[in-house]
């Protein structure tokens, strides 16, 4: 893709094990799921910059391997209790529903967060839409006539 930049974009994987990654691609690579959500303290903890609109990220497998490039579309920073149904389904996980999303969620920070604070109902939460560009499966494909 000669828009892609020169530049290495982040590369990373979505969850907090192999398995999450591997089940959190797939709905990825089958356009179900068009967002993510982050906790704003975890990126205060790491200090990695917050993802910006029309970045690009290569995510990764849960063996690490490089299997997609997404682009960043919109980011919203609001309160977990103020997250909408609209992000809940953009996230693809699950029944897609709110309820579900905020359990899943909230369970995720609570085990793995990278900040002491870990959960609370008024953190705030990076709201990242994003739109699939490259699936690793299109990319290493054969071309006809090659």
């Amino acid at each position: 893709m000669p828009e892609l930049p020169e530049r290495l974009p982040e590369v990373w994987a979505f969850g907090a094990t192999p398995e999450h990654a591997d089940a959190l691609l797939g709905l990825v690579l089958t356009e179900i799921k068009v967002g993510t959500a982050s906790s704003l303290w975890d990126y205060e903890q790491s200090g990695d910059p917050l993802p910006l609109v029309g970045e690009l990220s290569i995510i990764l497998d849960g063996a690490g391997v490089p299997q997609a490039v997404i682009e960043t579309t919109v980011i919203e920073i609001v309160p977990f209790d103020e997250v909408d149904e609209a992000h809940a389904f953009a996230e693809g996980e699950g029944d897609r529903s709110l309820a579900h999303w905020r359990e899943v969620h909230e369970r995720y920070w609570r085990r793995h967060s990278e900040n002491p604070r870990g959960y609370a109902p008024d953190m705030p939460v990076v709201c990242e839409r994003f739109r699939l560009l490259l699936p690793a499966a299109a990319a290493t494909a054969p071309r006809r006539g090659s």
